[in-house]
């Protein structure tokens, strides 16, 4: 398949004439259901009621609506319930765009006209969702209120669902989360795993911190921090003043969390209905950049106890907080093996884009489905791999716009890419201003895929990681070892060749072979020459394969090493080939990398078995025909 630039016109139909009311002068034709009003103010007489398009005045009438013959009105549809939203950016328009699939309308609450979901909601209403007097007149036109942003007026939600109003999630799990501290202290309470903190006001209590935390130590404030805003790290003591005053000072509100040494982000997004039951999207890794996600892999490559010790934190977490909708929470795995929470949003999340094409019920219906009632969809992923790339601003303006188009323009031919764009009006540097997914066969396949666009984006050629290491314990191993390289180059499989000796470098081999996995080799093919102690020896200090290739010397022909590697001790297994058929271990290297990669799977296939598969599918195809 191609890839799709997902979009959601408006339909014809709906789109009033250039001289309408609704619309500014000089705007024909665009945002036709843009709705903007003012908050009520003190007045003897009452006021103009608010201009509303005829779509909307429609919508206010549940009462004409014929009834299902069981005491309520009959549903068309999915639901006759108008979901409002407070706030239009990106994840508002994801959201709307999975509304209008299932039909659902949506009502926007956003203070930019040209936002990015007002192209694709039912109604815009231009209007602060801080202020409490709008948010009170907007929920007068919703049947579910939501939120897409948590910086709105809590307060005030609050207070509409003491007085009846359907606000999901509720107004008490948005205050915890707007205030981190006050989030961090809650999911103490709870029992959830976090990096330690505490809360500074004076230069003297931060230096306390930093006495009791050490050094980097990292500040944050405790509101209105997000995408890498709000956050410092100070250094060493004498850096703590001017950290402080780059956060807006004490009086802004800030805490401390001792540094976590992590090796990598993790995030599970969980649903919750209204009746409590729950579904959790698969783990993912997300790398930032600067601060701001960057990229997403799906699912994470980590093993599946981390994978369920998350899923639970991320569970729990959950549990602790009020209201039905989606929530992303955001985690940190540790050098050794302990998940700690980050931080929670209580809303559809940039982690989760990937799951519009990766999973069979996307973050933004599913969200949808949860605040409105409806059985959750299946979270699981209908495809075995996919990556998420952030369209960042490269530059300011007109120039930013330029490179964007640039990558735009080449992911549009990657098969299993699709691009998002969020037609936001102004480009700043580090701006989310889009999304590129790429679904695929495997991990490997999506990265690659990745990988080529963004070499293809820049003037420097992007080196590509090795993924087999092809060691020797001397240059005269070289003539036999280099036809495992010539293997591994039919099949484009990247590659390290270098010269690791047991005996002479013992504290190179030992480094080598310890840090192999981290540094993203996937299979080592190992020499084994007259001293025969290195492919064994490397075996015992990682866990990644390792297939030994004895060398015939002039001595004992190839027989004393290839009896090393055979006779290894239980607990280190070491695969061998005949004496000097570097190739086969190159052809066993490429299998061994096929069995997680289908692509590459079906160029390893014997040319007799490729067509014996063949057949047995079309056979397979066959009988289905007549089956049916």
């Amino acid at each position: 398949m191609r890839a799709r630039l997902l979009s959601a016109p408006c339909p014809a139909s709906t789109a009033p004439s250039s001289s309408s009311p609704y619309l500014p002068s000089g705007s024909a034709g665009a945002r036709p259901r843009l709705a903007s009003w003012k908050p009520r103010g003190p007045a003897s007489a009452p006021p103009p009621p608010p201009l509303l398009s005829l779509r909307a005045r429609a919508s206010m009438q549940p009462a004409a609506l014929p009834h299902d013959g069981q005491g309520g009105p009959l549903v068309h549809g999915v639901t006759n319930t108008v979901v409002g939203v407070l706030g239009g950016g990106q994840l508002g328009k994801m959201l709307c765009q999975a509304a209008s699939q299932m039909g659902i309308r949506i009502v926007i609450l956003d203070p930019l006209p040209r936002c990015p979901a007002s192209s694709v909601c039912d109604e815009h209403v231009v209007g602060s969702f801080t202020d409490g007097d709008t948010v009170r007149e907007f929920a007068k036109r919703c049947g579910v209120l939501t939120v897409e942003i948590e910086h709105v007026d809590a307060a005030t939600l609050e207070r509409l669902g003491k007085q009846g109003v359907d606000c999901e999630p509720k107004a008490s799990t948005i205050m915890i989360i707007q205030d981190k501290y006050r989030q961090k202290r809650h999911f103490s309470k709870c029992g959830i795993p976090l990096p330690d903190f505490m809360e500074v006001d004076t230069l003297h209590s931060i230096e306390e911190a930093g006495e009791k935390f050490g050094y980097p130590l990292m500040v944050k404030s405790k509101r209105l921090a997000y995408d890498g805003r709000g956050n410092a790290v100070a250094k060493n003591k004498e850096e703590l003043s001017s950290v402080v005053a780059s956060l807006g000072g004490f009086e802004h509100g800030l805490y401390v969390e001792r540094w976590t040494p992590f090796v990598k982000e993790l995030s599970v997004i969980v649903a919750r209905s209204r009746d409590s039951s729950a579904v959790c999207y698969p783990v993912v890794e997300t790398i930032h950049k600067e601060n701001i996600c960057h990229v997403v892999e799906a699912p994470a490559e980590v093993p599946d106890k981390i994978k369920k010790l998350a899923t639970s934190v991320a569970e729990k977490a959950i549990k602790s907080l009020e209201g039905a909708g989606v929530f992303a929470v955001e985690l940190f795995l540790t050098e050794d093996n302990q998940i700690l929470l980050n931080e929670v949003a209580p809303r559809p999340h940039n982690s989760g884009h990937h799951t519009i094409e990766s999973c069979y019920t996307s973050q933004y219906e599913q969200h949808l489905r949860a605040i409105l009632g409806l059985p959750l969809g299946d979270p699981s992923m209908k495809a075995p791999a996919a990556i998420m790339y952030n369209i960042l601003g490269e530059d300011e303006g007109e120039a930013g716009f330029y490179l964007a188009h640039q990558l735009i323009r080449r992911a549009l031919d990657i098969p299993g890419a699709s691009v998002h764009w969020y037609a936001k009006p102004e480009m700043r540097k580090q701006r989310k201003m889009g999304h590129i997914t790429i679904v695929g066969s495997s991990k490997i396949s999506v990265k690659s895929c990745l990988d080529n666009l963004l070499q293809s984006n820049s003037s420097d050629p992007k080196e590509v990681s090795p993924r087999v290491a092809i060691i020797m314990g001397s240059q005269s191993d070289l003539p036999v070892m280099k036809d495992a390289e010539r293997v591994l180059k039919e099949f484009n499989i990247p590659c390290e060749q270098t010269i690791v000796s047991a005996h002479r470098t013992p504290e190179r081999m030992y480094d080598y072979a310890k840090s192999a996995k981290d540094r993203g080799f996937e299979v080592i093919i190992a020499g084994a020459g007259g001293a025969a102690h290195l492919p064994g020896m490397v075996a015992s200090l990682t866990s990644l394969p390792v297939i030994g290739v004895p060398i015939k010397t002039s001595t004992l022909s190839g027989f004393d090493s290839l009896l090393s590697i055979v006779q290894m001790p239980k607990g280190i297994p070491v695969a061998t080939v005949a004496i000097g058929n570097a190739e086969n271990a190159g052809l066993l290297a490429v299998r061994i990398l096929a069995a997680r990669d289908p692509e590459l799977w079906d160029r390893t296939l014997p040319p007799a078995l490729a067509h014996k598969e063949h057949s047995s599918l079309n056979t397979a195809n066959t009988c289905i025909g007549v089956h049916r």
